[in-house]
């Protein structure tokens, strides 16, 4: 176990503990966040002035604050030769490509085939990066999101790209298709997100128990689609552009279904609904597409040692890809032809 100590000066004095610690291993680069520091206070690796500590207390000038960080414990994961679709690659970072169906990281119960053992075995040397069992890792897509991603390196890439996300410095672009129209051709949705109150494995922006968190998401229809079910029924579905500038747990999934427009495939936040007199099945092909259609188009970042914006694009996922395709051929009203938009302009503030 490695000890570090840190005396309190003039600029640091009254801060809580937990912040202290977690602004002295980078000024919030997050190479240590507030919520780790909170863990080591609370396992009783900190002391003050060489006595018991609480994350709430306010440090005093001149304190005496010792941390006994753990060391990183060897992450017992096997890197296997799995498939990687490589974007972009230099000696500081990895931008790939994610697949649908493929967890970023080991979690109880799955120890292979995840993006961490394909990384381990591209990046042998990169075991070491970012603690246990998640080498390199910076941020997270669902295992059914696919899209691109970026993985530091070394221990320069990772506090660089940690910042990056935290003062939400980094530009992420998504695609998904979601059943209904939209209320308009673009907004933003500002509800704070949380546990949901009756359901503890999912998330919530108007049905949350407890603490909750700052959300944002903005949005843009690319195109609608009507497609007739029956002689005088159709089913809407729209295909959108979303700019998250917060990233809470499946922020985008739940700000959606709570505006009423789930993502088509979405078993946890969306529903399964019962179809009759779909035209060629294509209604039912939607209905049970066998993932959430959400895609990360596009991700945006300043480079880690040059400072260079760079913009890295994924294209769509063949099976979101096919859909759409089915969805532009079984249209010939006017309504699927609407000229895209632009997410970066004119939004209009839906949130509550």
């Amino acid at each position: 176990m490695a000890t570090e100590r840190f005396i309190v000066d003039d600029s640091s004095a009254g801060l809580r503990l937990d912040l202290f610690i977690a602004r002295c291993y980078g000024a919030a680069t997050a190479l240590m966040s507030r919520a780790g520091a909170q863990k080591l206070i609370e396992a009783g690796h900190v002391s003050v002035n060489g006595g018991g500590a609480k994350a709430s207390s306010r440090v005093k000038l001149h304190d005496r604050i010792e941390i006994r960080r753990p060391e990183v414990c060897e992450i017992g994961l096997v890197a296997e030769a799995l498939p990687l679709n490589i974007l972009y690659e230099d000696q500081d970072i990895l931008v790939i490509d994610k697949a649908a169906g493929m967890v970023v990281h080991p979690a109880a119960g799955r120890v292979s085939g995840t993006l961490v053992n394909a990384v381990l075995h591209h990046c042998p040397d990169i075991a070491g990066i970012g603690g246990e069992r998640r080498p390199g890792i910076v941020h997270r897509l669902d295992k059914d999101t696919s899209g691109v991603m970026v993985v530091a390196k070394n221990d320069l890439a990772l506090r660089s790209l940690l910042e990056q996300f935290k003062s939400r410095t980094v530009q992420k672009e998504y695609l998904a298709i979601v059943h209904g129209a939209m209320a308009g051709a673009r907004g933003e949705i500002d509800r704070a997100i949380g546990r949901h109150r009756s359901d503890r494995k999912r998330m919530s922006s108007v049905r949350v128990t407890g603490k909750s968190r700052a959300a944002t998401t903005q949005w843009a229809v690319e195109k609608n689609y009507a497609v007739p079910i029956g002689a005088r029924e159709v089913a809407r579905y729209g295909l959108v552009r979303l700019l998250p500038r917060t990233g809470r747990t499946h922020q985008i999934r739940v700000h959606l279904a709570d505006l009423g427009h789930p993502l088509v495939g979405d078993g946890v936040y969306g529903r399964r609904r019962a179809v009759v007199g779909q035209r060629d099945g294509l209604v039912a092909l939607i209905e049970n597409f066998p993932r959430h259609a959400l895609h990360a188009e596009k991700l945006s970042f300043d480079h880690v040692r040059s400072g260079a914006r760079l913009s890295f694009p994924a294209p769509l996922a063949a099976d979101m890809a096919n859909l759409l395709a089915a969805l532009d051929g079984s249209m010939t009203s006017a309504e699927s032809q609407r000229p895209r938009t632009s997410v970066h302009s004119g939004l209009t503030r839906l949130g509550v």
